[in-house]
Protein backbone atom coordinates (compact mmCIF):
# COMPACT_ATOMS: atom_id res chain seq x y z
CA UNK A 1 0.00 0.00 0.00
CA UNK A 2 1.33 3.48 -1.03
CA UNK A 3 1.72 6.06 1.59
CA UNK A 4 0.91 9.47 0.43
CA UNK A 5 2.99 11.82 2.50
CA UNK A 6 2.75 15.31 1.84
CA UNK A 7 5.79 16.00 3.85
CA UNK A 8 8.01 14.94 1.07
CA UNK A 9 5.99 16.74 -1.78
CA UNK A 10 6.39 20.13 0.95
CA UNK A 11 9.51 20.08 1.26
CA UNK A 12 10.19 20.57 -2.54
CA UNK A 13 8.04 23.80 -2.24
CA UNK A 14 9.68 25.07 0.74
CA UNK A 15 12.65 24.89 -1.12
CA UNK A 16 11.73 27.04 -3.97
CA UNK A 17 9.89 29.42 -1.64
CA UNK A 18 12.64 30.02 0.29
CA UNK A 19 14.81 31.20 -2.69
CA UNK A 20 11.88 33.21 -3.97
CA UNK A 21 11.50 35.26 -0.94
CA UNK A 22 15.77 36.02 -0.57
CA UNK A 23 15.06 37.39 -4.04
CA UNK A 24 11.82 40.28 -3.10
CA UNK A 25 12.78 43.28 -1.95
CA UNK A 26 10.17 43.68 0.34
CA UNK A 27 9.65 40.38 2.42
CA UNK A 28 5.56 39.50 2.64
CA UNK A 29 3.42 39.32 5.83
CA UNK A 30 1.19 36.86 6.57
CA UNK A 31 -1.56 38.14 9.44
CA UNK A 32 -3.38 35.14 11.05
CA UNK A 33 -7.10 36.27 12.91
CA UNK A 34 -8.61 33.72 15.20
CA UNK A 35 -10.57 33.65 18.49
CA UNK A 36 -9.87 30.89 20.63
CA UNK A 37 -7.15 28.37 21.73
CA UNK A 38 -8.34 25.44 20.63
CA UNK A 39 -5.68 23.09 20.15
CA UNK A 40 -6.55 22.19 16.99
CA UNK A 41 -5.87 25.73 15.82
CA UNK A 42 -3.09 26.53 18.29
CA UNK A 43 -1.82 23.86 16.47
CA UNK A 44 -2.07 24.67 12.63
CA UNK A 45 -1.27 28.43 13.51
CA UNK A 46 2.18 27.40 15.03
CA UNK A 47 2.77 25.50 11.84
CA UNK A 48 2.28 28.52 9.86
CA UNK A 49 4.23 30.65 11.69
CA UNK A 50 7.20 27.82 11.81
CA UNK A 51 7.43 27.86 8.31
CA UNK A 52 7.15 31.00 7.67
CA UNK A 53 10.01 31.76 9.93
CA UNK A 54 12.06 29.18 7.60
CA UNK A 55 11.12 30.53 4.55
CA UNK A 56 11.57 34.26 5.12
CA UNK A 57 7.82 35.52 5.58
CA UNK A 58 6.78 37.12 8.95
CA UNK A 59 3.57 35.53 10.47
CA UNK A 60 1.44 37.74 12.82
CA UNK A 61 -0.78 35.88 15.20
CA UNK A 62 -3.72 37.69 16.77
CA UNK A 63 -6.35 36.63 19.17
CA UNK A 64 -9.56 38.54 18.43
CA UNK A 65 -11.60 39.22 21.55
CA UNK A 66 -14.97 38.65 19.51
CA UNK A 67 -16.52 38.87 16.08
CA UNK A 68 -16.58 42.44 15.91
CA UNK A 69 -12.59 42.95 16.61
CA UNK A 70 -12.39 40.43 13.83
CA UNK A 71 -14.03 42.24 11.41
CA UNK A 72 -12.09 45.39 12.82
CA UNK A 73 -8.92 43.46 12.15
CA UNK A 74 -9.42 42.69 8.97
CA UNK A 75 -10.48 46.02 7.61
CA UNK A 76 -7.92 47.19 8.86
CA UNK A 77 -5.63 44.87 7.63
CA UNK A 78 -7.39 45.54 4.13
CA UNK A 79 -5.80 48.68 3.51
CA UNK A 80 -2.45 47.88 5.43
CA UNK A 81 0.34 47.56 2.61
CA UNK A 82 2.63 45.82 4.77
CA UNK A 83 0.26 42.68 4.84
CA UNK A 84 -0.06 40.72 2.06
CA UNK A 85 -1.86 37.82 2.69
CA UNK A 86 -4.80 37.87 5.53
CA UNK A 87 -6.76 34.35 7.02
CA UNK A 88 -9.42 33.84 9.20
CA UNK A 89 -8.21 30.49 10.99
CA UNK A 90 -11.45 28.40 11.53
CA UNK A 91 -13.60 27.47 13.19
CA UNK A 92 -14.44 31.04 14.64
CA UNK A 93 -16.96 30.86 18.45
CA UNK A 94 -19.81 32.09 16.34
CA UNK A 95 -20.14 29.99 13.17
CA UNK A 96 -22.74 31.70 12.01
CA UNK A 97 -21.10 34.90 11.34
CA UNK A 98 -18.12 32.29 9.34
CA UNK A 99 -19.18 34.11 5.73
CA UNK A 100 -19.45 37.59 6.33
CA UNK A 101 -16.31 37.72 8.04
CA UNK A 102 -14.60 35.72 5.44
CA UNK A 103 -16.35 38.19 2.81
CA UNK A 104 -14.97 40.99 4.64
CA UNK A 105 -11.01 40.13 3.35
CA UNK A 106 -9.80 41.67 0.18
CA UNK A 107 -9.57 39.43 -2.41
CA UNK A 108 -6.20 40.35 -3.51
CA UNK A 109 -5.51 39.18 0.31
CA UNK A 110 -7.17 36.04 0.61
CA UNK A 111 -5.07 33.58 0.20
CA UNK A 112 -7.05 30.83 2.08
CA UNK A 113 -9.62 30.93 -0.40
CA UNK A 114 -12.72 31.59 1.31
CA UNK A 115 -14.35 34.57 0.42
CA UNK A 116 -17.19 34.96 -2.05
CA UNK A 117 -14.89 37.40 -4.35
CA UNK A 118 -11.16 35.40 -3.56
CA UNK A 119 -8.54 36.18 -5.96
CA UNK A 120 -7.05 32.33 -4.76
CA UNK A 121 -8.40 28.72 -4.86
CA UNK A 122 -8.82 27.21 -1.48
CA UNK A 123 -5.18 26.12 0.15
CA UNK A 124 -6.72 22.52 1.62
CA UNK A 125 -8.20 21.65 -1.54
CA UNK A 126 -5.50 22.47 -3.93
CA UNK A 127 -3.10 20.60 -1.55
CA UNK A 128 -5.34 17.27 -2.29
CA UNK A 129 -4.41 18.36 -5.99
CA UNK A 130 -1.16 18.22 -5.55
CA UNK A 131 -0.50 15.40 -3.36
CA UNK A 132 -2.66 13.51 -5.56
CA UNK A 133 -1.26 14.69 -8.98
CA UNK A 134 2.24 14.29 -6.80
CA UNK A 135 1.87 10.71 -6.36
CA UNK A 136 0.51 10.22 -10.06
CA UNK A 137 -3.12 9.33 -9.62
CA UNK A 138 -5.42 9.41 -11.98
CA UNK A 139 -8.58 11.54 -11.50
CA UNK A 140 -10.02 11.61 -14.51
CA UNK A 141 -11.00 7.50 -14.82
CA UNK A 142 -11.84 7.53 -11.31
CA UNK A 143 -15.52 7.18 -9.41
CA UNK A 144 -14.00 9.68 -6.45
CA UNK A 145 -16.88 10.67 -2.96
CA UNK A 146 -16.11 13.87 -0.95
CA UNK A 147 -17.04 13.30 2.44
CA UNK A 148 -17.87 16.30 3.81
CA UNK A 149 -19.32 19.54 2.69
CA UNK A 150 -16.98 22.48 4.84
CA UNK A 151 -15.99 25.61 3.39
CA UNK A 152 -12.15 24.64 4.15
CA UNK A 153 -12.33 21.63 1.98
CA UNK A 154 -15.87 19.55 0.73
CA UNK A 155 -17.29 22.67 -0.85
CA UNK A 156 -14.09 24.14 -2.81
CA UNK A 157 -12.33 20.48 -3.88
CA UNK A 158 -16.06 19.65 -5.16
CA UNK A 159 -16.72 22.55 -7.60
CA UNK A 160 -12.68 21.95 -8.69
CA UNK A 161 -13.19 18.39 -9.62
CA UNK A 162 -16.96 19.46 -11.30
CA UNK A 163 -15.05 22.18 -13.27
CA UNK A 164 -12.81 19.38 -14.31
CA UNK A 165 -15.58 16.79 -15.15
CA UNK A 166 -14.58 14.47 -12.79
CA UNK A 167 -17.15 11.29 -11.76
CA UNK A 168 -17.50 13.20 -8.11
CA UNK A 169 -20.17 12.86 -5.42
CA UNK A 170 -20.45 14.85 -2.51
CA UNK A 171 -21.60 12.99 0.85
CA UNK A 172 -22.70 15.20 4.00
CA UNK A 173 -21.39 12.95 7.16
CA UNK A 174 -25.00 12.47 7.93
CA UNK A 175 -25.52 11.06 4.58
CA UNK A 176 -25.04 6.58 3.88
CA UNK A 177 -21.82 6.22 4.06
CA UNK A 178 -21.83 2.42 3.23
CA UNK A 179 -22.42 4.27 -0.28
CA UNK A 180 -18.76 4.77 -0.11
CA UNK A 181 -17.67 1.39 -0.94
CA UNK A 182 -18.40 2.05 -4.64
CA UNK A 183 -15.90 4.42 -5.04
CA UNK A 184 -12.74 4.23 -5.91
CA UNK A 185 -10.93 7.66 -4.40
CA UNK A 186 -12.21 8.87 -1.48
CA UNK A 187 -11.54 12.47 0.47
CA UNK A 188 -13.13 12.98 3.92
CA UNK A 189 -12.75 16.03 5.54
CA UNK A 190 -15.42 16.15 8.88
CA UNK A 191 -13.66 16.47 11.63
CA UNK A 192 -15.51 13.46 13.11
CA UNK A 193 -13.07 10.92 14.23
CA UNK A 194 -13.57 7.69 13.33
CA UNK A 195 -16.82 8.51 11.20
CA UNK A 196 -15.53 6.32 8.43
CA UNK A 197 -15.02 2.54 9.30
CA UNK A 198 -13.28 0.06 7.33
CA UNK A 199 -16.43 -1.53 5.77
CA UNK A 200 -17.22 1.52 3.77
CA UNK A 201 -13.74 1.32 1.92
CA UNK A 202 -13.56 -1.22 -1.04
CA UNK A 203 -10.06 -3.65 -1.71
CA UNK A 204 -7.97 -1.58 -4.13
CA UNK A 205 -9.43 2.14 -3.11
CA UNK A 206 -7.33 5.30 -2.48
CA UNK A 207 -8.03 7.29 1.37
CA UNK A 208 -7.04 10.93 1.69
CA UNK A 209 -8.35 11.75 5.38
CA UNK A 210 -8.15 15.70 5.46
CA UNK A 211 -10.51 15.52 8.81
CA UNK A 212 -8.75 17.34 11.83
CA UNK A 213 -10.23 16.81 15.28
CA UNK A 214 -9.07 17.25 18.87
CA UNK A 215 -9.96 14.02 21.63
CA UNK A 216 -8.89 14.28 24.58
CA UNK A 217 -5.76 15.99 23.23
CA UNK A 218 -4.91 13.87 20.39
CA UNK A 219 -5.52 14.98 17.08
CA UNK A 220 -7.81 12.53 15.08
CA UNK A 221 -8.64 12.54 11.62
CA UNK A 222 -12.02 11.44 10.42
CA UNK A 223 -10.88 7.08 9.68
CA UNK A 224 -11.56 4.64 11.96
CA UNK A 225 -7.92 3.13 13.31
CA UNK A 226 -8.39 -0.42 12.02
CA UNK A 227 -8.23 1.24 8.45
CA UNK A 228 -4.83 1.69 8.70
CA UNK A 229 -3.66 -1.54 9.45
CA UNK A 230 -5.22 -2.99 5.81
CA UNK A 231 -2.76 -3.98 3.31
CA UNK A 232 -5.49 -3.94 0.10
CA UNK A 233 -5.95 -0.15 -0.28
CA UNK A 234 -4.19 1.17 -3.28
CA UNK A 235 -2.87 4.29 -1.22
CA UNK A 236 -3.65 6.03 2.15
CA UNK A 237 -2.85 9.19 3.61
CA UNK A 238 -0.74 9.27 6.90
CA UNK A 239 -1.62 10.19 10.28
CA UNK A 240 0.41 12.86 9.81
CA UNK A 241 1.89 14.51 7.25
CA UNK A 242 -0.58 13.87 4.85
CA UNK A 243 -2.59 17.06 3.11
CA UNK A 244 -1.82 19.28 6.37
CA UNK A 245 1.90 20.44 5.24
CA UNK A 246 0.72 20.87 1.56
CA UNK A 247 -2.02 22.95 2.37
CA UNK A 248 0.80 25.28 4.66
CA UNK A 249 2.67 25.21 1.16
CA UNK A 250 -0.18 26.03 -0.95
CA UNK A 251 -1.00 28.90 1.37
CA UNK A 252 2.35 30.60 1.45
CA UNK A 253 2.36 30.12 -2.35
CA UNK A 254 -0.67 32.64 -2.40
CA UNK A 255 1.29 34.90 0.04
CA UNK A 256 4.26 35.46 -2.06
CA UNK A 257 2.24 35.57 -5.56
CA UNK A 258 -0.07 37.92 -3.71
CA UNK A 259 3.25 40.27 -2.71
CA UNK A 260 3.85 40.92 -6.00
Amino acid sequence: MKILNGQDLADFVKARQAQQVSTLQNPPKLLIIRDSDNPVITKYVNLKIEYGNDIGITVEDYLAKDSADIATKIQSANTDPTISGIILQLPILEKAKTDELCNLIAPAKDVDGLGQNAKYDSATATAINWLLAGYDIKLNTAKIAIVGRGKLVGAPLYRMFINSDYDVTLFHRGDDLTKLNQYDIIITATGVPGLVSDSMIKPGAILVDAGTASEDGVLKGDTAPEIRSRTDLAAITPTTGGVGPLTISCLFDHVIQASN
